[in-house]
């Protein structure tokens, strides 16, 4: 895997995490690795996506 690649799938992998609302430090990677910057990045896209698809959740009319 080319390091394009690699960049793009830590940031999906991140995606993943925050949308799955895991903590910030199940970061698999290290601090040295600048794989680490991109997962974070998607990590905080998705936690925002988790939470604007839940505020869009229609609520009963009372």
């Amino acid at each position: 895997m080319g390091p394009r690649q690699q960049l793009v799938h830590a940031i999906n992998e991140g995606q993943q995490a925050g949308r799955d609302r895991q903590p910030v430090t199940a970061c698999p990677y290290p601090a040295s690795d600048l794989r680490r910057p991109a997962w974070v990045r998607g990590y905080t896209a998705g936690r925002r996506s988790s939470v604007a698809t839940s505020s869009q959740i229609p609520r009963p009319r009372a």
